[in-house]
């Protein structure tokens, strides 16, 4: 397959117009004429992905996160992502990027962490699309009974990919779940937004102290935060699936999620009680 056959693919699942303003989906190198039999899927497109990817021998890398996201200069192979372009470049690996487009996306990257942390049945978005009620940001949904917060972050931890900044919870840990509302990546901006949703719990990644004091004190929801990166790995292998349905001449598309932890917390300690 061309590798314009599989953008193309890949744009008609995540739209480019979904995405934010400020950012930077698409394409970033790679020949669209190039042929494309191995296609890797990852959070993160850092050094140790691209490593996987040489080793595996893919010739297109799907990323969420963005290299570039902020507009630059150079890639001059003196700096982290200019070696990394140019790595890719050499060895003739495309990279694709699909970040809030994927994140607004029906199933998108919250569907993937709704169902990853035990929600079943019909979910809805927290914040609907404008043209599209279906699709938006987030997800709401429900657990098959009532359990309580400390299960409820116990059974989450054991649905997600394992890492050093694991779970924490903020509210009676007694407290009984059945509403959930999940947000994969930073989902602060929604706080507001998840107070008046009528749920028992958020979980979302990268909540901040003083965001997450003021809400726990007006009420409301409790919160679960998680690892950035294991929120949004679910959808990877969802969107692996997909590709593999959606894209031309499918039988000829080998495609790989990446299991490596790319989270930038590597290390877990608690001080002496």
């Amino acid at each position: 397959m061309r590798l314009s056959h599989v953008i193309a693919a890949l744009e008609e699942l995540y739209p480019p117009s979904w995405a934010e303003s400020w950012d930077a989906v698409g394409l970033v190198c790679g020949d669209p004429a190039q042929e494309v039999g191995r296609v890797l899927l990852a959070v993160d497109p850092v050094a140790a992905v691209v490593d996987e990817a040489l080793e595996w021998g893919a010739d297109l890398v799907v990323a969420h996160h963005p290299l570039l996201l902020r507009g630059v200069h150079s890639v001059a192979a003196t700096a982290p992502k200019g070696r990394l372009i140019h790595r890719m470049i050499v060895n003739g690996v495309a990279l694709h990027t699909a970040h809030t487009n994927a994140d607004v996306a029906v199933p998108g990257v919250s569907d993937a962490l709704a169902r990853a942390v035990g929600l079943t049945g019909e979910l809805r978005p927290i914040v609907p699309a404008a043209d599209d009620p279906r699709r938006g940001l987030g997800r709401v949904g429900e657990l098959d009974e009532p359990v309580t917060l400390r299960e409820f972050t116990r059974r989450a931890a054991a649905g997600l990919p394992s890492t050093a900044w694991g779970l924490r919870a903020a509210g009676d840990p007694d407290r009984a779940v059945r509403t959930v509302a999940v947000c994969g990546g930073a989902g602060d901006s929604l706080l507001d937004t998840v107070r008046a949703a009528g749920v028992d719990v958020y979980l979302t990644a990268d909540l901040r102290h003083h965001p997450a004091s003021e809400f726990a004190e007006h009420g409301g929801p409790a919160l679960v935060d998680a690892a950035h990166w294991a929120t949004e790995w679910p959808w990877l292998a969802d969107a692996a699936r997909r590709l593999a349905a959606a894209a031309p001449e499918a039988g000829k598309l080998e495609t790989r999620v990446s299991t490596l932890v790319t989270d930038a917390w590597s290390l877990h300690a608690e001080g002496e009680q």
